[in-house]
């Protein structure tokens, strides 16, 4: 008798991580921030299997003055003029830690995750997060690289292998004018530059979308 084909998978602690979904190309990231960060809404982001889908991102590129990559290179930002397709990580405030997926036909782009919905390995999230509803799980980009475990160790890590999983979206449901655009939040200079998106009425927002 011939055995049944096993579905590609590994486990990390208590969470079996299915590798048999379709995963995000390296050619996906080479768009621009701005394109990406409206595309990612909708793709799922796990890793080591913790995570869910994306629902608010925020663009930057060299050209901006807000981002990290406007003044050139550096030791702490030396992922954003790396390949894209990388995680480029950062402590804000000396407090939190925030992930950005590099990207961009040129150097100096990537995208900041700022929410996504909980929905793998949710148990592991409250651990890290603490006694909180799981509306705030992952409500804010802090609070995001908390529950799913990304530290400056993630920082320059390519995006399409272990222990990252992005899925493409759009999530069920997603229709035409679900992506709202608006300006950024918590900057001063290019603040009114429209380059947050996130989805129409999702509750898991870091703050609602205007637009």
């Amino acid at each position: 008798m011939v055995p049944a084909p096993q579905t590609p998978a590994h486990t990390h602690g208590s969470i079996v991580i299915d590798l048999s979904s379709p995963i995000l190309p390296p050619g996906f990231f080479a768009a621009p921030a701005p394109v990406l960060a409206r595309q990612l809404i909708g793709a799922r982001l796990l890793v080591d299997g913790v995570g869910g889908t994306i629902v608010e991102t925020e663009a930057y590129d060299s050209t901006d003055p807000a981002s990290h990559s406007f003044s050139g290179p550096t030791a702490r930002n030396a992922a954003m003029f790396g390949p894209p397709g990388h995680a480029y990580v950062y402590r804000s405030y000396g407090m939190h830690w925030c992930l950005n997926l590099v990207c961009g036909p040129v150097a100096g782009g990537a995208v900041l995750l700022r929410a996504l919905v909980p929905e793998d390995g949710i148990p592991l999230m409250r651990e890290r997060r603490g006694p909180v509803p799981d509306r705030d799980l992952c409500r804010g980009p802090g609070r995001l690289c908390q529950a799913l475990g990304v530290t400056v160790a993630h920082d320059g890590l390519p995006l399409d292998a272990p222990p990252f999983h992005l899925i493409p979206g759009p999530a069920e449901g997603m229709g035409e004018g679900a992506v709202v655009a608006g300006p950024r939040i918590g900057i001063t200079r290019g603040a009114d530059t429209p380059w947050r998106f996130s989805l129409r009425g999702s509750r898991f927002l870091s703050r609602p979308a205007r637009g």
